[in-house]
């Protein structure tokens, strides 16, 4: 142990800002990490670009933890294109449910409703995984009682005939990059609403759903959490804070609540928006919280717009990645000497997905044939 915390003091100390080091806006990591296949760099998978029923994709997820907590999909067949950021905490199990089941009920509750995608089908979905996985605790409460306080949040854009229907519970965010008029301008738009506790509207809406709770959130250490253990508001999982029957021994002390639960605390309730997708709507960025703690919304869309397609997502992550290492005052080629779980200290894990949109193929109602199913995680061997 004290020749980790050795090895990691002598990477943090080391100068940083040397220019093979540095990330500039409009070149962002050069053409050599342009290309246009799939693959692992360290704790970083990549698959530069893909075709899906609209356009081209690009994805990328890196590892910080002990056990990869995120997961991601891209499905575009029939129903349209679904796409899913899974940020998981409390361990891997909710996010890894989630990106087993969440695609399926939303395709079972499609199909009932002859195939038309309304923003009630996609809460449906919601809200039948988290029973789902309610039940897998209900069921595993003896052997494995600690997957009750995995939870995670859920960010899901659906692109169905020409509407674009963004559903998220939790911090993940989509962003738009949307051109500006005749110029060259493209603006950055946040379609998603979070649900943190540092913010001031969701501590509002909590103190409202929980008059009688003067501890309903708490500031800790200069973060504010919802009854001072967790940041998110909203989920899929995270069922001790749920469900009384699963806030009890032998959950974890640290988990369990000191007083009774009357009504559950969080939810797994998704804000839902739709959006008309229009001729100057160029791409979307999905990504988990983890990209968007060290890249502004602007940052981000510049990335985007200044960089070629192919390994765009990649292009992102890595630019966190160096902002990360800036603000610790060390190299970026240090920071990727890091393994997981002490990498975390530096920065979470980050999933990124990155749609172009082609409005030829959106106004012509392109179906992909056969149907594209991709998930960044489960089906590339991270851990």
């Amino acid at each position: 142990m004290l020749h980790a915390l050795m090895n990691l003091l002598s990477v943090c100390l080391k100068p940083f800002g040397r220019a093979a080091d540095r990330v500039e806006s409009g070149g962002i990591l050069g053409s050599s990490f342009a290309g246009r296949g799939e693959g692992k760099d360290d704790l970083l998978w990549f698959r530069d670009v893909g075709k899906y029923a609209s356009g081209e994709f690009s994805m990328a997820v890196v590892q910080a933890n002990q056990v990869l907590e995120d997961q991601s999909q891209i499905e575009s067949g029939p129903l349209g294109t679904f796409v899913g950021i899974y940020d998981g905490h409390g361990g891997p199990d909710a996010a890894r449910y989630v990106c087993d089941h969440l695609f399926r009920n939303f395709q079972a509750i499609s199909a009932e409703s002859r195939g038309v995608v309304t923003a009630e089908t996609i809460e449906r979905a919601f809200l039948q995984t988290e029973e789902g996985y309610t039940a897998l605790v209900s069921n595993s409460w003896n052997s494995r009682p600690q997957i009750a306080n995995a939870g995670s949040c859920c960010l899901v854009g659906v692109i169905f005939q020409q509407t674009l229907f963004v559903a998220n519970a939790g911090d993940s965010r989509v962003v738009l990059g949307k051109k500006v008029g005749n110029t060259d301008g493209v603006a950055a738009i946040q379609l998603s609403t979070e649900h943190n506790a540092n913010l001031e509207a969701i501590r509002e809406e909590l103190r409202e759903l929980h008059p009688n709770d003067p501890q309903i959130v708490v500031l800790k250490y200069g973060v504010w959490k919802v009854k001072g253990i967790i940041q998110v508001s909203r989920s899929i999982g995270d069922v001790y804070m749920k469900d009384a029957r699963f806030n009890r021994e032998p959950l974890a002390a640290k988990f369990r609540l000191p007083e009774p639960m009357n009504m559950p605390i969080m939810t797994a309730n998704p804000t839902i928006l739709s959006h008309s997708l229009q001729p100057n709507d160029l791409f979307l960025i999905f990504a988990s919280d983890g990209l968007w703690e060290h890249l502004s919304n602007e940052k981000a869309v510049d990335i985007v717009n200044s960089n070629p397609r192919a390994g765009s997502a990649k292009i992102l992550v890595k630019a966190a990645l160096h902002e990360a290492a800036r603000k610790r005052e060390m190299r970026y080629s240090d920071l990727r000497k890091i393994d997981k779980k002490v990498r975390r200290h530096f920065h979470d894990d980050i999933s990124v997905i990155v749609l172009f949109l082609n409005h030829d193929l959106i106004s012509r109602g392109t179906v992909l044939n056969p149907p594209l199913s991709y998930r960044s995680a489960l089906d590339h061997g991270l851990e």
